[in-house]
């Protein structure tokens, strides 16, 4: 007697809604699909008992006559495809013809529907997987849903299920989700006879988005370069870097309409961030990425939650590139609102963001799916840029690392020095007036340093704060990134040449890595054993000690964790560079260095952020402070 038999129908169904029917959110997440399909303008879910009592979803989509109704009781009824080709170019949410008859098969299913063109509608009752009723009834177009006693014949699953309060969380996501996906629908959810959730047609996207993660501050939009047209197209809302949340990521996912969970396109939002997005903190917001349908496999997944991209690398890049030119609009926006109204300011030196491929850290040339469209690499530098680098001589170690810095010390200045009537001096935990103080091209007034940290200052947007230290690591981080691509990082000589033991694989490290260490402005030669000579280090890292600059760099080459730090190697090491040479906390600064430094964020391209993603600067505007005093 053989072994193997086919299974009956009835359990047949009970296994595939094994797949597809994992909790009541699933039931909802397939039958809102079935009415944007049905192309539905209004959709309304009702909940009762966490959805094991009543699920029940309205719509007023082209509805279904008789046999239309009786065969999607049939595993594989579907009107989506019908050959073969249509299965690489799949333009529907839903297409399997599963859903119907695996829900059917686990609860006791009526459905009631009438397409427009018909005086009367039909209505079946299911229950778990056998047919009871079949009649015509008066009802308005369009289609109902009734699922009861979800699992009532497996109580097994029904075990498996979380609180009530956790599956009406889960059938919530999968209503906020759909509503974002498609903002020309409206979406009503009843929770116990109570309505929770009302997203009416005429809210826009934005406006939903807000509504739903109850953000009320700028979003930093995200969308499709017209100057760079594409066969991909992108869409959607980011909370600054500095508001995103730390665990699990909140970002929503959207493809071709339909809501996913992809680690790829989340990575790809994460690396456009990256720099501004500090560590342990994720990307919060929507972004709904738009491809043809042949370019994307939606059935890899038994549910359908997940996707799989023909050109994966290139929609990795796309998206990077995206979210970094929106992060880079971000910054003109910000520095509006920091700066005001500028007069004659001229343009930076310093250059936008620029991609370095983790997995080579030192190549030269990205490749074209790991560059950001908001960067540069050495093949975008014209040849006659081309530079070697220069030298200076440092005055000796008991001067050039003095601690009563100047501005010209302290600030890589790009503009000239703008002088004050007096010099301020502020001690630790006080706040002096200098308003007299006017940063005269801005519309920016200093009111000075707090805690030899913070600069504050005012202006028509309210109350500003800068992190002086901040500020300062992301524009020597960008001036070496610059030279870096450039080959030309000045480098400055030391009058008394420092002598570095190293431990044997230290050593092998500056054997290794000579080359690199040298373009980044370190000079130096054996000097027998383990021990080195260290002659010269960059220009702009001028106030650190040598010695302890060149090690911390080298630490870097022998660390696995830097080597694949999501970040980039190259980038670790260039901030590591900046952040030791950039001003410190604790720094007490004249008003020539405020001027200097806020002169110098004014022209930058990039400025929010430090390059390990800290603010650098904080807008209080006015109705917050009121907040705080109780005046609203």
């Amino acid at each position: 007697m053989s072994k193997i038999r086919i299974l009956p129908e009835q359990l047949a169904n009970q296994i595939a809604a094994g797949e597809v029917v994992e909790r009541p959110a699933s039931v909802v997440k397939e039958l809102v699909e079935n009415s944007l399909d049905a192309g539905a303008t209004r959709i309304e879910i009702e909940i009762e008992g966490g959805g094991t009592r009543l699920i029940r979803v309205i719509d007023n989509g082209e509805g279904m006559g008789e046999d239309d109704l009786l065969m999607s009781l049939e595993r594989h009824g579907t009107s989506k495809i019908h050959s073969e080709e249509d299965l690489g170019s799949i333009g529907t949410l839903g297409f399997r013809g599963e859903a119907i008859p695996s829900i059917g098969s686990v609860a006791q299913l009526t459905i009631t529907s009438r397409p427009p063109e018909s005086e009367l509608g039909t209505r079946i009752v299911l229950s778990f997987g056998k047919l009871q009723k079949v009649h015509d009834i008066g009802c308005s177009y369009g289609t109902t849903f009734e699922v009861r006693n979800l699992f009532g014949n497996t109580p097994a699953r029904r075990k498996f299920l979380r609180t009530v309060r956790t599956e009406i969380g889960h059938i919530d996501e999968v209503i906020k989700n759909y509503s974002l996906c498609s903002p020309e629908i409206t979406f009503i959810l009843r929770i116990n006879g109570r309505e929770t959730n009302h997203l009416d047609k005429s809210l826009s996207i934005e406006e939903r988005l807000r509504n739903i993660i109850h953000y009320e501050g700028p979003f930093i939009s995200v969308s499709t370069s017209s100057a760079t047209p594409h066969k991909y197209a992108v869409s959607g809302f980011l909370i600054p870097p500095e508001q995103a949340t730390p665990g699990p990521a909140r970002l929503r996912l959207m493809v071709n309409g339909r809501a996913v969970k992809d680690r790829m396109i989340a990575h790809g939002v994460t690396e456009g961030l990256r720099g501004f997005l500090m560590k342990g903190k994720n990307p919060v917001g929507l972004i709904h990425l738009t491809l043809p349908d042949n370019e994307v496999d939606v059935n890899v997944h038994p549910a359908k939650h997940e996707v799989r991209f023909r050109q994966s690398q290139d929609v990795h890049a796309f998206l990077s590139s995206s979210v970094g030119r929106a992060i880079q609009e971000y910054q003109h926006t910000l520095k509006n609102q920091v700066f005001g109204i500028r007069k004659n300011i001229e343009s930076s030196p310093i250059p936008a963001n620029t991609d370095f491929p983790v997995q080579s850290p030192f190549t030269e040339r990205p490749t074209d799916t790991a560059r950001h469209v908001h960067s540069f690499s050495s093949q975008d530098i014209p040849e006659t840029r081309e530079a070697q680098p220069t030298h200076t001589t440092a005055h000796p170690p008991s001067q050039n690392l003095r601690t009563d810095l100047q501005p010209q010390t302290i600030f890589a200045t790009t503009g000239p020095i703008h002088k004050s009537n007096e010099e301020t001096s502020i001690t630790k935990n006080q706040l002096q007036n200098t308003t007299s103080q006017q940063f005269s091209r801005y519309d920016l007034v200093v009111i000075g340093q707090f805690d030899n940290l913070y600069i504050f200052c005012k202006s028509s947007e309210g109350l500003i704060v800068i992190d002086q230290h901040a500020a300062h690591e992301r524009l020597l981080y960008e001036k070496f990134r610059e030279q870096y691509l450039l080959r030309s990082i000045t480098r400055q000589n030391l009058m008394f040449p420092e002598t570095v033991e190293l431990s044997l694989f230290q050593a092998k490290l500056v054997d290794k890595n000579s080359e690199e260490l040298e373009r980044m402005g370190f000079s130096f030669r054996e000097f027998g054993g383990n021990t080195f000579i260290l002659s010269a280090v960059p220009a702009l890292a001028g106030t650190t000690s040598p010695r302890e600059l060149f090690l911390d760099v080298l630490c870097h080459f022998g660390d696995e964790r830097s080597k694949n730090s999501k970040g980039g190697f190259l980038d670790t090491i260039l901030a590591t560079m900046a952040c030791k040479a950039a001003v410190k906390a604790g720094t007490e600064l004249s008003d020539k260095e405020i001027n200097t430094l806020l002169d110098d964020m004014a022209k930058a391209d990039l400025f929010s952020h430090c390059p390990h993603g800290r603010p650098v600067v904080k807008v209080f505007n006015s109705s917050e402070i009121k907040k705080w005093f109780y005046r609203t």
